[in-house]
């Protein structure tokens, strides 16, 4: 039985199991010494993708990679098992990986030994085209004409063994995405995006991984109820406690403790550990039987002098600061940041490119904070490319970004003395 598409009422054909039929998990040295020859002497692209416990595990470490070439079928490859896949990576030197959002998979992927030398991101591909919904199940309906579950990409894929119905729908993604890049890279080349994509897979691939957040606690979910500075000591000391006790028992800190229990207890400030215990916030997922721990961080905010407690926002960061922040911190910068946003998404509109993706939104900010120079497209395309945009970024917008610019601060000088005050 065929399904219909929501958007199209095309019928589509559902993807149930794969081509070749379901291959054992790769979990032993010589199964791997196997894949590793076979896809050494398979040719064409490499559809590449990467299960993890999101959720349900500490850190974004990946428990299965699903590999899929021309000539050598589909392999799955349990990492915990087999953690040094160098080997495999050599096997691949050379060839063009496929990956669906290549941003969410590289980092666990490279922890494991794979780098691609050259990459081919279709979600990124999808986006440059204008199409409004880039996930892969339906990209694959709007290309392929098929029905792709997806009902397991939330699962723990940290079960052992894994079911077999997850190991088919593990299949069934690199399966699909061979023929998929075939299509996008056509219709890039059709669009004239082609080189454009080049340039964003290759950043892609070659991005630095992101630094480590400053004061990562400031980041839970409620933070901004907490109003003094030992309310703030007590939420940076659990939220320091919970990661220790997430990494030890290597489970997501949101099912150690939730992060509305932290920060009721910043609010609140419990003077003993039956009062902390009483918190109905920390009765859910047997946090009530960790009390001791989480209120002896309570008692290091609590001794810490005055002087020590975290200042209500960072003393100084690189980051700016929030928008609705920039009238009082940085007027002209607030004038000319809805010029530079309105500036970009015309133009986005104009070449049916989401506006991000013509340039990122915090491009968009350090250029409306700092402005840039005189505003020659000269200056701001300098601008742009210490920022790290990319060339067909760059030669896209520096001119109408200058003409913003330059039109922005003539309108925001002051009146000469022959010109009457409006």
């Amino acid at each position: 039985m065929s399904a219909a598409s929501p958007e199209t009422d095309t019928e589509l054909t559902p993807l149930t199991r794969p081509a070749d039929g379901l291959s054992e998990v790769v979990e032993t040295p010589a199964a791997l010494d196997e894949v590793v020859a076979a896809f050494a002497a398979a040719t064409g692209p490499v559809a590449v993708d990467a299960e993890r416990a999101s959720g349900f595990r500490y850190g974004q470490h990946a428990y299965l990679v699903q590999l899929r070439r021309t000539g050598a079928g589909t392999a799955l490859v349990d990492p915990q098992a087999l953690p040094d896949l160098h080997a495999l990576n050599e096997a691949l030197a050379g060839s063009e990986w496929i990956l669906h959002s290549a941003d969410q998979d590289l980092p666990c992927l490279a922890e494991l030994g794979l780098h691609p030398d050259r990459l081919f991101d279709t979600e990124l591909a999808a986006r440059l085209l204008g199409y409004e919904r880039v996930g892969l199940a339906a990209m694959v309906a709007e290309e392929l004409g098929l029905s792709l579950a997806k009902e397991h990409s939330a699962a723990d894929w940290s079960t052992r063994p894994l079911p077999v119905d997850w190991l088919r729908y593990a299949a069934l993604d690199v399966e699909v995405l061979i023929q998929l890049r075939d299509h996008l890279q056509e219709e890039l080349a059709e669009a004239g995006k082609l080189e454009w994509a080049r340039q964003e897979f290759e950043a892609v691939r070659t991005a630095a991984p992101p630094e480590p957040r400053r004061d990562p606690w400031r980041r839970t979910s409620g933070s901004h109820k907490v109003r003094d500075g030992l309310g703030l000591a007590i939420l940076r000391e659990l939220w320091y406690a919970r990661d220790a006790e997430a990494q030890r028992r290597d489970l997501s800190p949101g099912r150690v403790l939730p992060d509305a229990a932290i920060i009721a207890a910043a609010v609140r400030q419990p003077t003993s550990q039956r009062d902390l215990a009483a918190m109905r916030e920390f009765h859910a997922r047997g946090a009530a039987r960790r009390s001791a721990l989480w209120f002896s961080a309570v008692q290091r905010a609590r001794s810490l002098p005055p002087q020590e407690y975290p200042p209500r926002r960072p003393a100084s960061s690189h980051v700016l600061p929030p928008p609705k922040a920039w009238r009082k911190r940085n007027p002209e910068g607030a004038e000319r940041l809805p010029l530079v946003r309105t500036a970009v998404r015309e133009r986005a509109e104009e070449l049916h490119l989401p506006q991000e993706n013509l340039l990122t939104p915090a491009y968009q900010r350090q250029l409306a904070w700092s402005g840039s120079g005189s505003a020659t497209p000269e200056d701001v395309a300098a601008t742009l490319r210490r920022l790290g945009a990319r060339e067909w970024q760059i030669e896209i917008v520096a001119e109408p970004l200058s003409q913003t610019l330059r039109a922005g601060a003539s309108s925001s000088e002051p009146p000469s003395a022959d010109t009457p005050s409006a």
